[in-house]
């Protein structure tokens, strides 16, 4: 299988391709630069691989949550480059994609992932992790950091829980202290999508839309 990834959620803009197994990847922190650097790493990936884009089996990115500029970047660079090559895509959220990163590096099964969603909020959620992907065991949701609760975890990633240690209950404090501070990066993508791919939980093209937890909670406050 041989399956491109990209993800811009953060400030860091990354890309990686999975072929058979290995995953080699690109990234560079820029926030603001995300649609000049995107396109460009991609092409030196397929280059240096030997690859044109149509004899990939898919694309894989990160629909979020994140920035919102940067799930736009990725979400169109996907949609156009799948539509182009006629190549099925799949959206991977970013906090599943930091879970599944610190169980590859560090072996936790059941880790919490964050992102930092400003305003004074943090996005967050909760996956088991194995070799066969990742289940799940809360929703990602958005929420001050304050009224963030967790389950019993094996270990914590991603930037955010850092950003608001000093806000969280100490419950939580007391279960992130191993948190691994790294952003998502596709290689994570990569190797979810891949699995996903070979599931055949594929989607077409037009379907590579970010997803905006910001809006769903507006959504929900509207309607209540």
């Amino acid at each position: 299988m041989k399956l491109l990834a990209i993800d811009t959620a953060t400030e860091l803009c990354s890309v990686a391709l999975y072929r058979d197994g290995a995953i080699d990847g690109r990234a560079v922190s820029e926030a603001r630069a995300h649609a000049d650097n995107v396109l460009p790493m991609v092409a030196e990936l397929l280059a240096q691989a030997g690859l044109a884009l149509a004899q990939l089996d898919g694309i894989a990115f990160g629909r979020g949550p994140g920035g919102f500029t940067g799930l736009r970047v990725a979400a169109a660079v996907t949609q156009g480059l799948a539509l182009g090559a006629d190549l099925p895509i799949v959206a991977v959220s970013d906090l599943a994609a930091l879970a599944y990163g610190a169980f590859i590096e560090h072996g936790w099964r059941d880790v919490a992932a964050a992102l930092d969603a400003r305003m004074g909020e943090i996005y967050y959620g909760v996956y088991r992790c194995s070799e066969d992907g990742v289940t799940a065991l809360t929703d990602d949701a958005l929420a001050p950091p304050d009224e963030v609760t967790l389950p019993a975890i094996d270990g914590a990633a991603g930037p955010g829980w850092q950003a608001y240690r000093a806000a969280l209950p100490e419950a939580v404090r007391a279960g992130i202290e191993n948190a691994d501070d790294k952003p998502p990066h596709a290689r994570s993508i990569a190797a979810l999508g891949a699995i996903e791919l070979a599931a055949g939980r594929d989607a077409a093209p037009e379907s590579a839309i970010p997803v905006y937890l910001r809006d769903k909670v507006a959504e929900k406050r509207r309607q209540s």
